[in-house]
């Protein structure tokens, strides 16, 4: 797959697609409040297209650990008006980061065209909702849930883990009538995983491109650079750009970011020397 068909608008993914993300919330671990209203949100979407951003993540509810809970009508009103203001002058992709049914189905009726949901669709009705909608969706690998997921996560060996959660949710997917070239993996990266998880399924990421649907990594700003590097998540950047790199180079196809303009200018001057002809 090349090209990934959201709802009308194509998501190219011969090359890296870097995804911008965009949390319309007052809690998120690394923007909270930063683009709270409709406006600031808009602003912020142009802003990363302008620096080379190929999709827009959208997302109302934070999922960081401890973050709490809110109704879907909340959500909605966060995510709804910046959706249709951004489908209003603009044709580039926009995708809903959520758990919920009822927002899945909202955003793509209001033109969103990828559900990217941290739960995988296993949430109450949000299968049916994706289907429904006729759009691609991105599942996630994630022990726990938002709440209390780092609490204290084990695995035996974390890359068969998330390996087989991924493909069981894949076929469970292909099975209700989403197409397979309609399914992307995430691997969850800071989702009920400690920073040595995060190394491991790093360093083997490979394994999970095999399964055979384009992989979307997240690791802009996450917390294994503050543990490792004791840095402040506005500290992070040099350390972000690295990590997508290393992600592009073991096969990742889309990475979700907060710093466009850097991944972007990074990840397209890799891609020239990759593809360059002696």
């Amino acid at each position: 797959m090349t090209v990934l068909d959201c709802g009308g608008r194509p998501l190219e993914l011969g090359r890296t697609a870097i995804m911008g993300v965009l949390n319309i919330t007052p809690d998120s671990f690394s923007d909270g409040g930063l683009f709270f209203t409709a406006d600031q949100a808009v602003a912020q979407a142009r802003k990363m297209v302008t620096e080379g951003a190929d999709i827009i993540d959208i997302g109302g509810e934070s999922t960081r650990p401890g973050a709490w809970a809110i109704s879907v009508q909340q959500e909605l009103d966060r995510v709804i008006p910046v959706i249709e203001a951004l489908r209003a002058e603009s044709d580039i992709p926009v995708s809903i980061d959520t758990s919920k049914a009822e927002v899945m189905a909202a955003a793509v009726s209001a033109g969103a065209g990828l559900i990217n949901d941290v739960c995988a669709l296993q949430g109450a009705g949000a299968l049916e909702a994706a289907v429904n909608a006729g759009v691609p969706v991105c599942l996630m690998h994630m022990q726990g849930e938002p709440r209390t997921m780092q609490a204290d996560p084990q695995y035996e060996d974390i890359v068969a883990a998330v390996s087989d959660f991924l493909q069981q949710r894949r076929q469970a997917c292909i099975g209700a009538g989403i197409p397979a070239d309609h399914i992307l993996l995430d691997p969850g990266f800071g989702f009920g995983k400690a920073a040595e998880h995060n190394l491991e399924l790093l360093s083997r990421l490979n394994k999970l491109v095999v399964l055979g649907s384009p992989v979307l990594v997240g690791l802009s700003r996450k917390s294994m650079i503050g543990s490792l590097l004791e840095l402040p998540v506005e500290q992070r950047l040099y350390a972000s750009v690295a990590l997508a790199l290393f992600a592009v180079s073991q096969g990742a196809r889309i990475v979700r970011v907060h710093d466009v303009a850097a991944t972007h200018q990074a990840v397209r001057m890799w891609e020239s020397i990759q593809t360059h002809e002696a």
